[in-house]
């Protein structure tokens, strides 16, 4: 029986804890959503009405797809830091610079070049991005991914 050998092996610690640590980043960006619904729950005459309401619904949606990519990033740049071998806190923030500029960076010069947005907005979905990439890289490594430490 063959085993999948493409995809490297994580401590589950770590993808544990860096979820949290990206959800709690990602929450940042998310925090509207959730504000809507509290307002919503605040208003609502019955805990039913607040169950049925479209903004629990879309806080809901949100908040389980935020927490399964979160756990998907975590994976990811662990097992990226597992296989280029970064050990030192300055590989760390390179590796996490880099996967900064591959997955957040052309969405934020579309931001402030083709749509115009607020600055206000755009750096705060910046700061939100490097944290899950830079801090996430950094978190993960003050925290160890292998399984087996003496790989």
């Amino acid at each position: 029986m063959a085993t999948l050998h493409y995809l490297p092996p994580v401590k589950p610690s770590a993808i544990a804890l860096g979820t949290v640590f990206n959800h709690v980043a990602s929450l940042a960006v998310l925090g509207p959503v959730f504000g809507d619904a509290y307002r919503k729950s605040q208003a609502a005459n019955s805990s039913e009405e607040f169950f049925k309401s479209k903004e629990t619904a879309t806080a809901a949606a949100s908040w389980g797809s935020s927490l399964a990519g979160s756990a998907i990033q975590a994976y990811g740049v662990g097992a990226l830091i597992n296989a280029t071998g970064t050990l030192s806190y300055k590989g760390a923030a390179y590796l996490g610079s880099l996967i900064f500029f591959a997955s957040a960076a052309p969405a934020l010069v579309s931001q402030v070049v083709t749509e115009k947005r607020p600055l206000d907005t755009i750096a705060v979905g910046a700061l939100a991005r490097v944290f899950e990439t830079v801090g996430l890289s950094l978190f993960l490594t003050y925290w160890g991914t292998r399984t087996n430490p003496f790989e």
